[in-house]
């Protein structure tokens, strides 16, 4: 099996890597520098240079895979743009006859559009998808724990002893490890019969922010509160790390979330039903923190 991953140099999707080198896959990893071919090949990748943006380039590359793991980049510049780039990709793929394209969607995709180009284009992606004639699954994963992990949340946690993230307290999220989502893109790969479904992936354990604060209290031996962060604070601190316009973009999703009248669900309460189909170990958040207790301690 010659598998092809898209977004693997960032946290969301390089767990793919090692999850399907676990089941004797050949795995290809798309980068658009060759300053992380060391990252990839690290890994057990092969790096294929590559940008989404190029048609011609994602023709030859989709050549002789037997499957893809298809991300749209999170912090796009113009963020409209990613339905373009998962054009190219999915076009590429019916092409080349690939017999399978798992989509991760970095987050449950919304069920009507919002006016906020992040989360709209995925929806157009999502129809294209339905409609390109090639075996697909789709994996809706609810909130990365890896957001956690950076300076924003990490910064209070060592400061502080606050967790912070830009959700108000009583609104309740799944968070999910990324190496659980990566799982379950693998498993779905290695099974066709699933082709046309979409998954809600979620963590086991749909926690508000204190709930949040005492896993983390749990995972971190110590009392950690939890600091429901203003998105207008996260975006200034978000633009040091993605850029301006991306960060207000990732601000904006936060503001209307905390502006909803009832938050949109975070949380699969029928997750059993997706690991009898796709079976996976799922990490607890306790654990998770453990795992990650270095980025949180001075």
């Amino acid at each position: 099996m010659k598998i092809l991953v898209f977004g693997a140099t960032g946290s969301q999707q390089f767990h793919v890597i090692g999850e399907a080198k676990n089941k004797g896959a050949e795995v290809y990893a798309v980068t658009s520098s060759e300053k992380n071919f060391s990252k990839l090949e690290g890994a057990g990748a092969i790096p294929v240079l590559g940008d989404m943006s190029d048609k011609a380039k994602m023709k030859e590359i989709t050549k002789g895979v037997d499957a893809v793991a298809l991300l749209i980049p999170v912090s796009l510049p113009n963020p409209a743009d990613g339905f373009q780039l998962a054009k190219n990709v999915i076009d590429a793929v019916k092409e080349n006859g690939v017999k399978m394209i798992v989509w991760n969607t970095s987050g449950f995709l919304a069920p009507q559009k919002l006016g906020i180009p992040m989360e709209d284009v995925k929806l157009d992606t999502k129809e294209y998808l339905k409609n390109c004639g090639v075996p697909y699954v789709i994996i809706e994963p609810s909130i990365y724990a890896e957001n956690l992990l950076a300076p924003y949340t990490t910064d209070y946690v060592k400061k502080e002893r606050k967790v912070a993230y830009p959700t108000p307290e009583n609104m309740p999220i799944g968070y999910i490890a990324s190496r659980d989502v990566s799982a379950f893109v693998v498993e779905a790969i290695y099974k066709p019969e699933l082709s046309g479904q979409s998954f809600l992936v979620s963590g086991p354990d749909d926690l508000k922010g204190n709930g949040l604060a005492e896993k983390f209290s749990i995972g971190l031996g110590e009392k950690i509160d939890f600091y429901a962060m203003p998105p207008q604070e996260f975006g200034d601190k978000l633009s040091i790390l993605v850029g301006e316009e991306s960060a207000r973009g990732v601000q904006g999703y936060y503001e209307m979330l905390a502006s909803l009248p009832v938050y949109p669900t975070k949380f699969n309460p029928k997750l059993q039903e997706v690991l009898e189909k796709l079976p996976v170990k799922m990490t607890p958040i306790e654990d998770w923190v453990k795992i990650h207790k270095d980025f949180f301690i001075n």
